[in-house]
């Protein structure tokens, strides 16, 4: 639990000053002209006021950029909460954080907390976040958590229009989403800033719909940077005191430039979850990439680097004789990441590296145990890159070629990009086949790590129906060979054709379990 100190402080009233009575009352001072010394301090404070920055004009500018998310959902209650589409573990909406029964828990209740007539919770769930456009076109940024299980998402802009949006991709690592919306006109932008320029003690304002208040602006400092806090992996966020609450997610944090240098992300919070000056948003210069691949691919590649590591101390330095280089006194310690493990038919032992190689820096930028993972993760699989080394006493230049972590898996496109046919219909077979989407997931109960086609529909007297297959029914495979949509399983179909095969199996799902079946495999309709 956070604890919380109230500041106890004077009022000194500016428009006139007292003096100690006598009988230690206070009695108002002589007034008359202003002396010298307070028309200097006068004229010092007017100074100091002018010199404060001003946030209206810049407001009024960024504003219509900044977008309200409204998110509805499904829950079940009765269900362990599935992993995402890129195998993540989701954090579910935004719930309310005020105390039951209180006068604003009730004002939010018909968003966040709906029931059903027999008092038991209803699935249907609605929660808010907020995002910005960085294209006219309609393309909106925000957080994975905001739109996490998501069965239908709007935005809606300052001006109170409300668009439907289609989820373009997300990424649980870096807690990125990217939103598609269609409007009759360009909308308003905001473009991404460079926030390896932000500076400790810069002014930063944060826009978004904290508790539903939407267009809220906050304004602050960056408090510190490359911060991690255990969130994941990558960690490097950036630390502001601007007031950021439930609500602010996914929301833009602005440099005086009007740039967004920052996603707004977490926050450290007293017991009600209410903001307490902690603020964390994700680096725009780290968002870009990941941003660029969403709305390319729907999903992020990262490279893979295939070493466990640590982060060098100062002991590990001296013991290793380990200084920095071009450092001809050899008393400046080095940092960087030290292997602790090669990893099999991995992209660094294909490279060389061996363990006790000090890694530090990735194409001429510095690394450390803490960054290596992020700055690895911003070059795709198959990026060739340099890396600078120490090794027994020199340094040393070594080139890699990144690859695939063999433990993550791709999404399917039907989790960000439609298929080209969504739908498809196999007369021979009898079936009508279509894409596991969001409203397959919600209608058919199925997970959202569930992976194949989908049986829509099996035609009465067709060699599906003798084989008693049904509508739910999941087709992961044909053959020993994956499919995930219904032109992959045509497509499986078409070759099984080539080879000249009279039947075709298949691996299904229903809930029994899983059973290969049977189908012939007659001529293409």
């Amino acid at each position: 639990m956070v604890s919380c100190a109230l500041l106890s402080g004077v009022m000194v009233p500016s428009h006139r000053a007292w003096a100690q009575g006598e009988a230690g009352t206070e009695a108002p001072a002589a007034t008359g002209p202003m002396t010298t010394a307070q028309e200097a301090g006068a004229a010092r404070a007017a100074h100091e006021a002018a010199m404060m920055p001003g946030f209206a004009a810049l407001t009024d500018r960024l504003l219509p950029a900044v977008v309200n998310i409204s998110v509805s959902s499904v829950i079940h209650a009765d269900e362990h909460q599935p992993e995402g589409p890129d195998g993540s573990a989701p954090a579910g909406p935004q719930s309310s954080p005020f105390p039951l029964g209180s006068p604003l828990e009730k004002f939010f209740h018909d968003y966040l907390h709906h029931r059903h007539e027999d008092g038991k919770p209803e699935r249907q769930v609605q929660a808010l976040g907020s995002g910005f456009i960085i294209d006219p076109s309609g393309v909106v940024v925000t957080n994975n958590h905001v739109i996490e299980n998501a069965q239908q998402v709007s935005v809606t802009l300052s001006d109170g229009t409300e668009y439907p949006a289609r989820i373009v991709g997300r990424d649980s690592k870096e807690d990125l989403a990217v939103l598609q919306v269609t409007a009759d006109r360009p909308l308003p932008s905001v473009p991404l800033g460079r926030s390896d320029e932000a500076r400790i003690g810069d002014w930063v304002l944060a826009i978004g719909n904290p508790f539903g208040l939407s267009g809220t602006v906050t304004a602050g400092i960056i408090s510190s940077r490359k911060r991690n806090v255990d969130h994941g992996l990558y960690d490097d966020f950036i630390q502001t005191d601007a007031a950021i609450n439930h609500g602010n997610s996914g929301g833009p944090l602005f440099n005086l430039k009007g740039e967004v240098i920052g996603i707004n992300t977490l926050i450290y919070g007293g017991s009600g979850g209410d903001s307490i000056g902690i603020g964390f948003a994700i680096p725009a210069d780290d968002a870009r990439g990941i941003i660029a691949q969403l709305r390319q691919r729907g999903y992020v590649r990262r490279g893979w680097l295939g070493v466990r590591y640590q982060d060098v101390t100062r002991t590990m330095a001296e013991d290793l004789s380990f200084h920095k280089e071009g450092d001809s006194t050899g008393k400046m310690w080095g940092t960087g990441a030290i292997v602790a493990e090669v990893m099999k038919d991995g992209p660094a032992q294909k490279a060389g590296l061996q363990v006790g190689d000090i890694l530090t820096a990735l194409n001429g930028q510095p690394v450390t145990g803490q960054t290596l993972p992020r700055l690895v993760a911003g070059h795709e699989p198959e990026e060739h890159v340099r890396f600078t080394l120490w090794r027994r006493g020199a340094y040393q230049v070594v080139d890699f070629t990144l690859g695939k972590n063999p433990e993550e898996k791709d999404p399917l496109p039907s989790d960000t990009h439609p298929p080209e046919h969504a739908v498809k219909t196999l007369h021979d077979l009898g079936l009508k086949l279509g894409v596991i989407d969001q409203t397959a997931r919600t209608q058919y109960e199925l997970s959202d790590s569930q992976r194949g086609v989908l049986v829509l529909r099996v035609f009465d007297g067709s060699p599906a129906a003798s084989r008693m297959m049904a509508e739910g029914n999941v087709i992961l495979q044909v053959g020993e060979q994956e499919v995930n949509t219904p032109d992959a399983l045509q497509h499986a179909l078409d070759r099984a054709r080539e080879l000249k095969r009279t039947d075709i199996l298949l691996l299904v799902q229903d809930k029994e379990g899983l059973r290969w079946v049977p189908l012939p495999l007659g001529v293409t309709p």
